[in-house]
């Protein structure tokens, strides 16, 4: 394979390359496509939000430099049939994906009994809609031959399960599973290897998926929304989440890197105490303790010492 194939961020984020962003009306998504803008390059924006979509697709063209191209699309991720004319539409008249951000996600929770619904909606978005993605565009990118990046957007609950977020949870941790089958399939295949594939895991973000997670809640019932009531979002950013740009602004370290997983810190949470709360959620197995002990009263002072014990000094 030629150094030119090779998927760096230099390679794929450039003048003239496409991206293809999903949850792109705001957070990290957004952020995403307005780096991809100001790169020259074409920027497809995926969205279900229509008007938060088109504000957001403003912001871009704005950033847009000579070349650049910024397009936008209703779609939602979890209609895959939606995903392949999405990818049709891209891929018209010659065109490409040389970047594909699955980013769409929604914070629907609940525990062990959560209706259905719930369930179906939030694995439909959170899971199935990476997915889609991935069966929509990444074919055509091996067929290319030209370098690209695939980033699935995961999170931490999807490593440490922490409960009260179940639903959400499952979502996260059936993508991460995905997507390490993904990696190994693109790394093991020659005819894949000029692309590469990572798992964005963001800690606390100043986004508004949870905002827009209540707003629909209120909005089916009938209710007043009233985003002031929202603990954080993007336009009332908490002091110890990151905004979105440093999450991209990390990412785009770690690719460079050649990392997989991507493990965001944020101002609370340092990726020293990341590490130690996920080997301790792995070690629930290996050491024979219930599920989730890290939140059981009786495994408390044993946990705090574990942390104590293994932080570097």
């Amino acid at each position: 394979m030629s150094s030119s194939t090779i998927a760096t961020t230099s390679t794929v984020l450039k003048a003239g390359n496409t991206a293809v962003i999903t949850g792109a009306s705001s957070g990290i998504g957004r952020s995403m496509a307005l780096f991809c803008a100001g790169k020259g390059m074409t920027v497809w924006m995926v969205d279900v939000d229509a008007p938060e979509l088109e504000t957001a697709k403003e912001l871009a063209m704005a950033k847009a430099t000579d070349g650049s191209k910024v397009e936008s699309r209703v779609v939602d991720v979890s209609d895959c049939d939606a995903m392949m004319k999405l990818s049709e539409e891209v891929y018209a008249d010659g065109g490409n994906c040389h970047f594909l951000m699955n980013n769409a996600g929604v914070g629907k929770g609940g525990d062990a009994m959560t209706d259905m619904q719930t369930v179906a909606f939030t694995m439909g978005i959170n899971t199935y809609g990476p997915i889609h993605g991935c069966l929509a565009f990444v074919p055509k990118m091996k067929e290319s031959k030209q370098a690209g990046i695939i980033v699935n957007t995961g999170s931490k609950q999807g490593i440490t399960m922490p409960p009260g977020n179940l639903t959400y949870n499952m979502s996260k941790a059936a993508l991460k599973c995905y997507t390490e089958g993904l990696e190994h399939d693109l790394r093991s295949n020659d005819d894949s290897k000029h692309l590469r594939s990572a798992l964005l895991i963001p800690g606390w973000v100043n986004t508004s998926i949870m905002l827009k997670s209540v707003r629909k809640d209120k909005l089916e019932k009938g209710e007043d929304f009233d985003p002031s009531t929202v603990f954080f979002h993007e336009d009332k950013p908490a002091s110890g989440a990151w905004m979105p740009q440093q999450v991209i602004d990390f990412m785009l370290e770690e690719l460079d890197k050649g990392l997989f997983y991507i493990v965001c810190p944020d101002n609370d949470v340092d990726r020293e105490t990341d590490n130690l709360r996920m080997t301790w959620a792995m070690q629930d197995i290996t050491q024979d303790r219930p599920p989730l002990s890290r939140w059981h009263p009786e495994y408390k002072d044993e946990f705090t010492e574990f942390l104590k014990t293994n932080k570097a000094q």
